[in-house]
């Protein structure tokens, strides 16, 4: 799969994530992430916001659905949404009415290992699921709470190769990444770089960061595309 660089619209409201979401269009951005906080915010009207400003880009949906599977992604798929996000600690039978609305409308399944015991199970599990993309995922606060408490915060990074060696399907990596770690997640076979936090994002207030940084966003997007093709055949070589 050719490398694709997806921004994270973590923000509470419209008009934020469309200001954010024109700057990395014009960056070299591939793909648009209605985050979940603007998703809780502002619901189906903000996926709608950003289809009707940007009818051709595809738009992933950060659900984090848990249950109501086919209900919730049918919701997303008719406001514009082209992916949509479930959790692997849901049921199984949710995760497969997530998958049934992706062949109903048309929209692709991307399964979210976060909070699993074993997340490269969790990732074959959802493979084996039919979900089309794997989110190899280590959580906010389960990132900030262990380093709270004065211990090594784990990272996507610590097993994102075994993951990708475990599934056939396109992996990315979330949390807690710097820049530079997330522009080297296709060196791991991860061709799906996700940025949001710290480059774009002000994590603790949830708030687009200031200055300049559409300089910066097009710098990223033309290294990770450099890449080129990152999958199960060329992983091997990287």
């Amino acid at each position: 799969m050719q490398t694709i660089v997806q921004i994270s619209l973590d923000v509470t409201n419209i008009p934020e994530a469309l200001e954010t979401a024109r700057m990395a269009l014009r960056a070299g951005v591939d793909w648009l992430e209605a985050g979940t906080p603007l998703i809780i915010a502002e619901g189906m009207n903000g996926v709608r916001a950003l289809r009707h400003e940007f009818p051709a880009v595809p738009i992933v949906a950060d659900l984090k659905t848990m249950d109501g599977g086919w209900l919730e992604a049918q919701m997303m798929a008719q406001a514009g949404a082209t992916h949509v996000v479930v959790m692997e600690r849901a049921h199984e039978e949710t995760i497969r009415e997530v998958v049934r609305a992706g062949r109903d409308f048309g929209i692709g399944v991307m399964g979210d290992n976060l909070a699993a015991p074993d997340m490269v199970a969790a990732a074959k599990r959802l493979e084996d699921l039919s979900c089309g993309f794997v989110i190899h995922h280590i959580g906010y606060d389960e990132r900030r709470g262990i380093a709270a408490r004065g211990q090594q915060a784990p990272s996507p990074l610590d097993q994102l190769r075994e993951v990708v060696q475990a599934v056939a399907v396109p992996v990315q990596a979330v949390g807690g990444l710097s820049i530079e770690q997330a522009m080297r997640s296709p060196e791991y076979g991860a061709p799906l770089v996700v940025l949001g936090a710290p480059l774009t994002i002000e994590a603790d207030a949830f708030k687009a960061a200031g200055g300049d940084i559409e300089d910066k966003l097009r710098l990223i997007c033309t290294q990770v595309h450099a890449y080129g093709n990152v999958g199960p055949q060329e992983r091997n070589h990287v």
